[in-house]
């Protein structure tokens, strides 16, 4: 009885040394990946604006071609959502809305997921010119994890899942554009 008392204690203790930890830990994380893309910085935000385009370029829409996609709105406007629901526990069910435009220099979404785990996060398309036929694009996603789950944070390798599948999607977005 004493050595099962003694485990009971040491892990108590653990617990209450992670919670701990987890007050001073950080909650927010960003991955942000880049690519140039030979076209003016007008013809990129073009078609980039769009969110219907994504299905086309971006890596979570080819995960599942039978997803099921829904859009609300006027595409390429603020508060234009594109939503999705897929049996891939890697796509999952959520949206996407258009929250900000500046044109040819940003677009802001929020992104919601509701499967398999509920969060939100924040996505940006940045674009600049960087000559008169080539256009860098930025794609980033930020979000945090409220505590206590922020203490999951050094076991989540946020830069080495997202940030391959962003800049896929941004060569996928380079490839396209380039054909035009």
């Amino acid at each position: 009885m004493k050595i099962l008392k003694k485990i009971v204690v040491v892990l108590l203790i653990l617990i209450v040394l992670i919670l701990v930890a987890g007050m001073f830990m950080k909650k927010d994380f960003a991955v942000t990946r880049s690519v140039e893309i030979d076209h003016s910085v007008n013809e990129v935000y073009d078609y980039a604006k769009y969110l219907k385009n994504q299905q086309e370029y971006s890596v979570w829409a080819k995960m599942d071609p039978d997803q099921k996609v829904t859009f609300t709105g006027t595409d390429g406007t603020v508060g234009f959502v594109s939503a999705w629901d897929s049996d891939n526990e890697n796509v999952g069910q959520g949206e996407q809305e258009i929250v900000g435009m500046t044109e040819n220099e940003k677009i802001d979404y929020v992104m919601r997921f509701k499967k398999p785990l509920e969060s939100e996060g924040n996505a940006t398309l940045n674009f600049k010119s960087t000559g008169e036929d080539c256009t860098h694009v930025e794609w980033s996603f930020s979000g945090d994890m409220s505590y206590p789950m922020n203490v999951m944070m050094p076991f989540i390798d946020f830069e080495g899942t997202l940030g391959p599948q962003l800049q896929k999607g941004l060569e996928n977005m380079k490839t396209i554009i380039e054909k035009k």
